[in-house]
């Protein structure tokens, strides 16, 4: 039977680097990873002019370990996963990253030092187009220094990528397993520090059928919210990969950094991505989802209770205007509100799921109650109890004339209403479409706070029907906002 060889053209090795690597900084990414799989634990980058050189202390390679580096192809790291020294999961997969080099120089050098081995492989890529059969580089053998550590040094020259050390520092600080021990980058001198970001930070770790998924999601304070470092960092093997923003909608994600690692996850030939159809990827995509709902629970507390604070101080306007306004409407002013106990008012009260109405704030009312209970022919007065709160709920007390009122803010879900009463206690919806939009502007909020405390006060003093209900709603809201000084015209 008649067979036909299976060849490549030697350019083609060029081309692989080409596509692969675009950027000049993820060269000095695969070179560096080359030395975090060798067990280095520093490596020392110098980038001068057209010339980088990127030297480490790792276990080096002898001449079987130089023939290794470059098979292509090599399944080597599959087969051995882990390094010896420091048990490491090994970055590099499929045996090609140290080709990104030759699409980058005209010309580079491998020397390695293992042993009592030493010497230096050349590349010269006018020597290398110059004979199509010629797939062989020349090997110097360097003499080995009795007592001298091992490790490897690769110099490029020749370069037709320019390098911004800004850039390229700021690229290798988030791309690089820096959070490693034992290991330890130097950029021209100076060493690489993972970058500390501040803020509220959501620690997780989650187990799934291919391996583990752990890291930490950090929400940023509003004043440092950032484009740049958005969405979630996702690591393999302690190496950047690129953010994900998993699920997250924009306006929240600016808010959001962090790190997710899952070192089972299958990556594109480049590693600058992951399978995304794969199985292992949907299943971090669970885990995920859960890390996600805490997030958003969180980032909604933080609004509220910068919300609280701020309708706090805005309470004690309204209060005023509204108090206001009821004494100019004496004849219709609700009947049977709590009598203060101490004559203070516009304290917090406690947002104690199962506590009665705005007793939270005392136990006065509950003597004055065991006390009636005793008379006969008295009928127990039931008394309303706070429903059960989120955390970030807002419980107040406000003091209106010589009433007392409790107000609470919370969610009720956006289809719910926008206030309701139960007894003495208003409740105001913050998931509600029109609280939401009046939220957005400071002057607006207060008025609709105000609309929606009149509005059920209205319905505590027992209107004839809705129609007087409004018109005792529009009476007070007129007194309370625009006619403050001028005389009552009654109901």
């Amino acid at each position: 039977m008649e067979k036909i060889p299976v060849t490549i053209d030697k350019s083609h090795l060029i081309t692989i680097g080409e596509r692969l690597y675009t950027e000049s900084v993820e060269l000095l990414r695969e070179l560096v990873n080359n030395a975090y799989d060798a067990d280095a634990s520093e490596v020392k980058i110098e980038i001068s002019g057209g010339r980088v050189v990127v030297e480490d202390d790792g276990s080096g390679m002898d001449l079987e370990g130089l023939r290794q580096y470059f098979n292509i192809g090599s399944t080597f790291k599959r087969e051995h996963p882990k390094s010896p020294r420091f048990g490491r999961a090994r970055i590099g997969e499929f045996g090609i990253g140290k080709f990104s080099v030759l699409s980058a120089c005209e010309r580079f050098e491998v020397f390695s030092r293992r042993g009592a081995f030493a010497g230096t492989i050349i590349f010269d890529k006018k020597d290398w187009n110059a004979n199509a059969e010629e797939w062989q580089l020349p090997l110097r053998r360097e003499e080995a220094v009795v007592g001298q550590a091992n490790g490897s040094r690769v110099v490029l020259e020749g370069l037709r990528k320019e390098f911004d050390l800004e850039t390229v520092e700021r690229r290798l600080i988030e791309t690089l397993p820096l959070k490693a021990p034992e290991f330890a980058v130097f950029l021209n001198g100076k060493k690489l520090v993972p970058r500390a970001v501040s803020g509220r930070k959501i620690p997780f770790l989650d187990g799934t059928d291919y391996g583990v998924v752990h890291g930490e999601v950090v929400i940023l304070p509003a004043s440092r919210a950032t484009h740049g470092e958005a969405g979630i960092l996702l690591r393999v093997k302690g190496v950047a990969v690129r953010r994900f923003p998993f699920g997250m909608e924009p306006d929240i994600l600016q808010r959001v950094s962090g790190e997710v690692n899952a070192d089972f996850l299958p990556l594109t030939t480049d590693r600058n991505d992951v399978i995304r159809d794969s199985p292992e990827f949907a299943a971090l995509g669970k885990v995920m989802e859960r890390v996600m709902v805490r997030v958003r629970g969180e980032l909604d507390s933080q609004y509220d209770r910068k919300e609280n604070t701020r309708i706090k101080r805005a309470l004690k306007e309204v209060s005023a205007k509204i108090e206001a306004a009821l004494t100019r409407n004496r004849d219709w002013c609700p009947p049977g509100l709590l009598p203060l106990g101490d004559g203070t008012g516009g304290k917090d009260m406690a947002a104690v799921p199962g506590k009665s109405g705005a007793s939270a704030a005392g136990d006065e009312g509950k003597a004055a109650e065991e006390k009636a209970e005793k008379k006969p022919g008295k009928k127990k007065k039931r008394r309303p109890r706070l429903r059960r709160l989120t955390p970030s709920a807002m419980v107040k007390k406000m003091k209106i004339g010589q009433m007392n009122l409790a107000l609470v803010m919370d969610h009720y879900g956006s289809e719910g209403p926008e206030s309701f009463l139960e007894g003495d206690i208003i409740y105001i919806n913050r998931d509600h479409p029109l609280y939401q939009r009046e939220a957005r502007n400071r002057e607006r909020h207060i008025i609709n706070i105000a609309r929606l405390i009149c509005q059920e006060i209205s319905l505590m003093s027992k209107p004839r029907n809705p129609r007087h209900a409004y018109e005792r709603q529009s009476k007070l809201m007129k007194d309370a906002f625009i006619s403050a000084k001028k005389p009552a015209d009654g109901a």
